[in-house]
C-alpha cells in the first residue's frame, strides 16, 4: 500500500491527506485544483505521526485508499479553517513551493542566524493573512511582534517570506529601484521613508493583499514560520543554485507576472 502523507496547504489554507509524494502532490494541487486563481501553491509536509482531536484523522483511514482503478487517492480534506494555528511548528517538515504550471521546489529547514540591524525589510505574508508589510525588524523579531497576544492586532502563528528591495533597504528616498518590479513603487518608497525617519511603529502596511500572486523571483533570504515559542527558517536558494541546480523550477517561477 502506498504511503500516506499529510500536507498543510497555505494557498488556500487546508490540511490534506494524500497518497501522492510531495512533487506529484504539488503538480496536482497547483494545476488540477480549481480553487487557485493563478495556480501557485505553498505547502508543508506535516509529520505523519502528528495527531490532534481538532482534526478528523479517521478520514485518512477511511478515504485515503487506493482507488478501484489502482490510482492513489490524491486528496482527502481534513480541515479548511484555522489549520495553521492548530498545528505546532515542531510538526512541520519540509516546505514546498509550487509554480503556476506545477513545478515543485523542496526547501528543508535551515539554521537561522539573525542579521545585524540597520536596514529596512519588506515581507509578504501568506497565512493566515496575506498583506505586504514593510518593517525595521529582522524576520524573527517581526514574527514575534505579529504573534504577540499582548498586542491588540495579532495572529497565533505566521508564515511569511522576505522580498528584495535593493538599495531602498538603506536609502528609501534616493536608492536605485530600476530592477524592482513593484507597481506601487512610489508608495513603497514613502512607507519605507516614514519607517526610517519618522514612524515610531516598527512595521507598516504596504498592501492589504498581494494580488500578483506569489513573488518567488523577488524572495530574499527565505521563508519563515513561527509563533511566541517556536520559529523555523527555510532558506531560499541563491542565484547560482537557482540558475543551475533548480533551473527548471526557476524558469517557471519567473513567469509570474507583476502586473
Amino acid at each position: 500500500m502506498a504511503e500516506k502523507h499529510l500536507y498543510l496547504s497555505l494557498i488556500p489554507q487546508a490540511l490534506i491527506g494524500s497518497m501522492l509524494e510531495p512533487e506529484a502532490f504539488g503538480s496536482y494541487y497547483a494545476v488540477g485544483a480549481k480553487a487557485h486563481v493563478k495556480g501557485e501553491a505553498i505547502f508543508f509536509e506535516v509529520d505523519p505521526a502528528f495527531r490532534s482531536e481538532d482534526f478528523p484523522f479517521h478520514l485518512m483511514d477511511e478515504r485515503c485508499i487506493t482507488q478501484p482503478d489502482g490510482a492513489p487517492k490524491r486528496s482527502v480534506y481534513l480541515s479548511i479553517y484555522r489549520v495553521l494555528s492548530r498545528i505546532p511548528v515542531s510538526a512541520l517538515g519540509n516546505l514546498y513551493l509550487v509554480t503556476n504550471d506545477g513545478k515543485t521546489l523542496e526547501l528543508p529547514r535551515s539554521v537561522y542566524l539573525p542579521e545585524p540591524g540597520g536596514r529596512l525589510h519588506l515581507y509578504q505574508e501568506f497565512c493566515p493573512i496575506t498583506p505586504m508589510v514593510a518593517s525595521r525588524s529582522e524576520p524573527h523579531d517581526f514574527c514575534n511582534a505579529i504573534t504577540d497576544p499582548s498586542h491588540p492586532v495579532h495572529v497565533p502563528r505566521l508564515v511569511f517570506s522576505e522580498l528584495r528591495i535593493g538599495e531602498l533597504a538603506v536609502d528609501p528616498q534616493n536608492g536605485a529601484a530600476d530592477d524592482l518590479p513593484y507597481t506601487n513603487l512610489a508608495h513603497l518608497r514613502d512607507v519605507l521613508y516614514e519607517l526610517k525617519y519618522n514612524d515610531t511603529k516598527p512595521s507598516k502596511l504596504v498592501l492589504k493583499q498581494v494580488k500578483e500572486g506569489v513573488l518567488y523571483r523577488m524572495v530574499q533570504g527565505g521563508f519563515y514560520v513561527g509563533d511566541q515559542t517556536d520559529f523555523a527558517f527555510y532558506r531560499f536558494p541563491d542565484h547560482d543554485e537557482l540558475e543551475n541546480r533548480y533551473r527548471g523550477w526557476w524558469r517557471s517561477a519567473q513567469v509570474t507576472a507583476l502586473e
